[in-house]
């Protein structure tokens, strides 16, 4: 239950990062090269929105295994060595987002005390950065969920995409369809 609400919301937020981003930056290119105008805030709040996109993408990206990685000489190891040695890795990546979080903890809760506000809307800096901590905890999550299944033996590492093979597939489909074009022509 707690993995599929964190699952929607992670996934809703991402869409509607992108598309309030999308549509800011179109609504700015229009009035800025069509009327000769703008809105003084609009590269402000879309420095923001890609920053709190880019932050819920990282954990994202870990659960679809969108993250590239260099794995050559792990995939040499055998299963169990690559189970310890990916668990080492997830265990350093959990402390850096603990001292990562703690950091930005810090930083926002000065922020918050001296309650400064961003240069071009009114909306203080620590609600604006509180990405840094959200994003991060959703990263540990999710390094944590992985830490469980390497324990578990459902895994041996991190999934990667696999440019090379999503490469050969995409290949093949363009030739499956060229084919069939060819045949539906005739």
């Amino acid at each position: 239950m707690f993995k599929r609400i964190i699952n929607k919301a992670e996934e809703g937020i991402i869409s509607l990062l992108l598309v309030t981003m999308t549509l800011l930056v179109f609504l700015e290119v229009v009035m800025r090269f069509g009327f000769n105008s703008g809105f003084l805030w609009a590269q402000e709040l879309t420095l923001h929105i890609s920053a709190w996109f880019v932050l819920f993408g990282v954990s994202y990206g870990l659960k679809v295994g969108a993250h590239i990685g260099v794995d050559a000489f792990i995939k040499l190891m055998s299963p169990m060595v690559q189970r310890v040695l990916s668990g080492v890795a997830v265990v350093f990546s959990l402390v850096y987002c603990g001292l990562f979080i703690y950091g930005s903890w810090i930083y926002l809760s000065k922020m918050k005390k001296i309650q400064i506000e961003l240069e071009d809307l009114p909306v203080e800096v620590w609600i604006a950065h509180s990405i840094l901590v959200i994003g991060l905890v959703f990263l540990s999550i999710r390094l944590l969920e992985l830490l469980w299944h390497i324990a578990k033996g459902d895994t041996t590492g991190f999934r990667h995409i696999n440019e090379a093979e999503e490469s050969m597939h995409l290949a093949e489909e363009l030739a499956a369809e060229k084919e069939s074009f060819g045949e539906k022509k005739q």
